[in-house]
């Protein structure tokens, strides 16, 4: 595909997706820690799922304490994600890294504000090194808390990309799209990831869905003679065998961020699986309560 064409693409890729869903911006009070653990709850799932999961994991005294809860307990508390097994490992594995990096105060609370303070380069690289943080994790955290331009793509959004020649299968299996952030200005990043966020996350949890195939059509009508068979081997955006799939009514209302009486968490309790894994810490100190966040 030209360059011409290709810009011309993604142009009518933004206009498609402005008629079908509306902008999610993320939210301006969170710290880069929680715009990391929100960004691992939001891959391959739809904003409010991803607003639900990670408000369940506030019912916690503090981070410390969801890094050594059990990966059972924590696939519960993420049950309504669209990999909820696969996010609850990735938010273990993150925090576990932050844990080892030593980024925590005597009181157990975590931080990776200094991130901030770097050079945006520099800030991502050290982003990217932490344990279960893919790329569109590190995508997200670099627009959403870093000042950054980078527009997260996780697998539903690649998939749906390739469907529609916006990417091809080499640069699919890099999880990159050429071009993409010249053609969106900064200025419009997290505006346009998030509006094709939710394109990815409708295709992932139903990729036979009418109405995700009609808007695929809207923007490359040559996608119908790409879409996978039901059943098929080339079915890959559906969760394994097992992971609970996001259901989808075919004539959905555009999606908006919930209110926040829709992500109330449960009542506080302490994870048991906190105590049994006491050892984990440094002998002599103990876990204080996390001012809420």
């Amino acid at each position: 595909m030209a360059k011409t064409d290709r810009s011309a693409q993604f142009t009518k890729l933004q206009k498609v997706l402005k008629k079908h869903y509306e902008p999610i911006l993320p939210l301006s009070d969170r710290s880069v820690l929680e715009h990391l653990v929100f960004a691992l709850c939001l891959e391959n799932s739809p904003y409010d799922k991803a607003e639900e999961a990670f408000a369940r994991l506030q019912v916690y005294d503090d981070w410390n304490e969801v890094r050594v809860t059990s990966q059972t307990e924590l696939q519960e508390m993420m049950s309504g994600l669209g990999d909820p097994a696969g996010s609850a490992t990735r938010v273990k594995g993150a925090l576990q890294g932050v844990f080892e990096q030593g980024l925590f105060d005597q009181k157990y609370n975590f931080d990776l504000e200094h991130l901030k303070k770097q050079n945006i380069g520099k800030a991502v690289k050290e982003l990217e090194k932490f344990p279960s943080v893919t790329p569109f994790v590190a995508a997200y955290v670099t627009h959403a808390a870093l000042g950054g331009h980078a527009i997260p793509l996780d697998k539903g959004t690649l998939d749906a990309l390739r469907l529609v020649d916006l990417v091809s299968e080499k640069d699919h299996e890099k999880q990159h799209v050429p071009g993409l952030e010249r053609t969106i200005p900064k200025n419009k990043g997290a505006e346009f990831s998030s509006l094709l966020h939710q394109l990815g996350a409708d295709y992932f949890a139903s990729p036979h869905s009418s109405r995700v195939r009609g808007i695929l059509l809207e923007i490359n009508a040559d996608a119908k003679d790409r879409f996978p068979k039901r059943g098929g081997k080339d079915e890959e955006s559906t969760p394994a065998s097992g992971e609970q799939k996001t259901s989808e009514k075919s004539k959905a209302p555009k999606s908006k961020r919930p209110a926040a009486a829709e992500t109330k968490p449960p009542e506080k309790k302490k994870a048991s699986s906190a105590k049994a894994s006491a050892a984990e810490k440094p002998a002599g100190k103990g876990l204080a309560k996390r001012k809420p966040r």
